[in-house]
């Protein structure tokens, strides 16, 4: 009788202990699962939350960042576009002075040659009235190598005479001062030359003074 007691108090003991076992294995198993369940919604929420402030501190700084690089982009092109305008109104300054002094050289030229033009007629006039006898003496000589020396010069300079006999009438290089008659150029075509003109560079310095046939 005592040992049957003895074994059920040892059955019972033991279902005890199996019992014991198995629930300290499913409070283990669940208890993981419990902690999960608890850090699903803060892993869910928490990251989410921390994304979205992340995110939306990343947009503000690149907005600041495009608005300061627009504001600088902008700056940039109103400095070159003064900085053209500038260098337009330099360049037109430039020609404009450019062509002021060329043409206060070209007036100041034209100004010295009609001064020089009377001394090349006094030339002329003293060449045409040496006496055929005299024309190889040296003094002769030496007024032809000084005319031919200043017609030379004169040449360099561009100044030039106009064509006047045998050429048509051009009010724009000539002035007539008189009609004669030819038998040997037409109406219109100037038959004397009676005093010369002479150009500069295309611009007239002094007109032709000749006899146009009427």
């Amino acid at each position: 009788m005592k040992l049957m007691n003895d074994e059920l108090k040892k059955d019972i003991q033991d279902d005890l202990e199996t019992e014991e076992t198995v629930q300290d294995t499913q409070e283990s198993s669940e208890q993981p699962k419990e902690a999960q369940d608890t850090a699903e919604p803060i892993a869910g929420e928490e990251p989410e939350a921390v994304e979205t402030k992340a995110d939306k501190k990343a947009a503000k700084k690149k907005f600041k960042a495009d608005k300061k690089q627009d504001a600088l982009k902008e700056r940039i092109e109103e400095l070159e576009d003064r900085v053209k305008r500038q260098m337009a109104e330099f360049d037109n300054f430039r020609k404009r002075t450019d062509k002021e002094k060329t043409a206060m050289f070209e007036t100041g030229a034209k100004s010295v040659i009609e001064k020089i033009l009377p001394v090349v007629d006094n030339f002329e006039r003293g060449l045409a009235a040496i006496p055929e006898g005299e024309k190889g003496s040296p003094f002769a000589e030496g007024m032809e190598m000084i005319y031919k020396q200043l017609m030379t010069e004169l040449e360099k300079m561009e100044v030039k005479p106009i064509p006047a006999i045998g050429e048509e009438f051009n009010p724009d290089f000539h002035n007539a001062v008189m009609q004669v008659e030819s038998e040997e150029y037409d109406t219109g075509v100037i038959a004397q030359e009676l005093q010369k003109g002479y150009t500069y560079r295309d611009s007239v310095v002094r007109h032709s003074m000749v006899a146009v046939v009427s």
